[in-house]
């Protein structure tokens, strides 16, 4: 893997304040899409489940070596001669640190939704306490089911519920918590963000960086590169929702500065579906798009709408962000409808595990423990790595502020090698990444042309600015001032 170059940003201390699916429903589709990558369904879970247990003990070699691919392990006994107390913040004893989790899962119209990033955490806890915990702490963990819509009870109960931290959750409606996460001051180190409130809210720092003010374009350069010109007829085809219209905006006002020209024929869609979606793909074909940036989610209405366009003998470059890295989608792709499909990437797919550690051990960890791996999985498994990393550097003073203080200072994040290199500490995505196509039921990567290597350089993180960004009440140092 070529080197990182490190971000020029200034860092911004944000310790004390933090800056800077399944589609049964509209909600979920929109939401899983915006949330970058996708999690399968599956079954529901208990509300609490301290100790991380369930589906076995997730024992690998890398766990007895005290590795996490190439990262050193966080986790471990206390140092000879400390001895731990309680500090007196919520959840620190002497002998144990309670985090929270939690997904949508119980989401009536698609159980289980997101439970990846629940089996993640929990196998991550069983993974670190095996090795003595943090400081010789155990870490218990509190789950916590937002269903979507109930995401304010949620955090209302992890605030009540004697919590050190959040850690490696994912819930959806994210700007719906933010009054009472602040409130209580829970801090988080969370899977994913929706919201620009979250993305940019005081006391979170989260390992793959998703602000609004920046994106990381490789894909986007790389397309501009290879298919000169494609690129000046570009289109968009995205749902007819505020937070997909948000993430279209992001993509075009980013791809612009890649060297893409827009067409005038962007296409909004119902995100419940539609009963015909040929005339969208007129539409689109008659202005002549050659590549078209699709928001939304992989089933059943981007399924659909690669069918109406084999019907109509119209095959665009599809262009598309990481949750349409997705099995379910690949095993539909039997006919070959989903062929020119291409897929932005920082994480390193699961295909290439035999070259890259970190991938392999997660997915051992979490099948060991009966859980279900997907990216989003992985992203879960890179927050708890980042919190434990962090926590581990305050040893017998575990302190919220400490561990927010440390978050503070990293600056180059990899998570063991599951992903390409971000800037948690400053709020910033990474400059690397890969495009993989999808060719019949497999994923491949087209870019670079090197397998398991990832393209890197400063220019593919740029600014954006535009309304966009204005909705997300941004001060000085990048913090939403939206949710107060």
């Amino acid at each position: 893997m070529p080197n990182r170059e490190q971000s020029e940003a200034v860092p911004v201390h944000r310790s004390s304040r933090r800056r800077g699916a399944r589609p049964v429903a509209a909600l979920v589709a929109v939401l899983a899409a915006l949330s970058l990558v996708a999690g399968a369904c599956g079954s529901g879970r208990n509300s609490s489940d301290n100790g991380g247990g369930g589906g076995g003990t997730a024992t690998t070699e890398a766990s007895a070596s005290g590795q996490f691919g190439d990262m050193a392990s966080p986790c471990g006994p206390a140092a000879s001669g400390t001895t731990n107390a309680a500090t007196g913040d919520p959840g620190v004893t002497a002998d144990s640190v309670t985090i929270a989790y939690g997904d949508d899962a119980g989401f009536p119209q698609s159980p289980g939704l997101n439970k990846e990033m629940s089996d993640a955490v929990k196998a991550m806890i069983s993974w670190c306490n095996e090795q003595g915990g943090i400081n010789g702490r155990q870490v218990k963990g509190n789950y916590y089911d937002a269903k979507i819509t109930e995401v304010n009870n949620a955090m209302t109960n992890a605030c009540e519920g004697s919590n050190f931290f959040l850690v490696g959750q994912g819930w959806s409606l994210d700007s719906a918590q933010e009054q009472t996460r602040l409130g209580c001051g829970l801090p988080s180190v969370p899977t994913y963000t929706v919201s620009p409130q979250f993305a940019h809210g005081k006391l979170m720092y989260q390992p793959t960086p998703n602000p609004v003010d920046k994106m990381s374009v490789q894909s986007w350069f790389a397309f501009a590169k290879q298919y000169p010109d494609a690129v000046k007829k570009a289109a968009t085809m995205y749902g007819n929702y505020a937070a997909t219209k948000d993430s279209t905006e992001k993509f075009q006002l980013a791809a612009q500065q890649a060297g893409w020209t827009f067409l005038d024929c962007p296409q909004e869609y119902n995100i419940q579906g539609e009963s015909d979606w040929k005339p969208f793909l007129q539409k689109l074909q008659q202005c002549g798009a050659e590549v078209v940036y699709f928001s939304g989610s992989p089933y059943p209405n981007f399924e659909n709408v690669l069918d109406a366009a084999k019907q109509l003998a119209y095959n665009p470059m599809w262009v598309t962000e990481a949750n349409f890295y997705d099995a379910k989608l690949s095993a539909w792709n039997t006919s070959g409808n989903g062929d020119n499909v291409y897929v932005r990437m920082t994480y390193f797919p699961f295909e290439q595990a035999d070259q890259h550690p970190a991938v392999k051990q997660y997915m051992d960890l979490v099948k060991s423990s009966g859980g279900e791996v997907s990216l989003l999985g992985a992203q879960a498994t890179a927050a708890f790595l980042l919190w434990a990393q962090a926590s581990q550097q305050c040893g017998a003073n575990l302190t919220r502020q400490c561990v927010l203080d440390e978050l503070s200072k990293v600056h180059e994040f990899t998570a063991g090698g599951l992903q390409s290199a971000t800037d948690p500490g400053a709020n910033l995505p990474g400059v690397c990444g890969m495009v993989l196509k999808l060719n019949g039921t497999e994923y491949e990567q087209v870019l670079p042309t090197a397998t398991g290597e990832m393209e890197c350089s400063q220019d593919y993180l740029v600014s954006i600015s535009g309304p966009v960004v204005d909705r997300a009440k941004l001060d000085a140092n990048r913090i939403s001032t939206a949710a107060g």
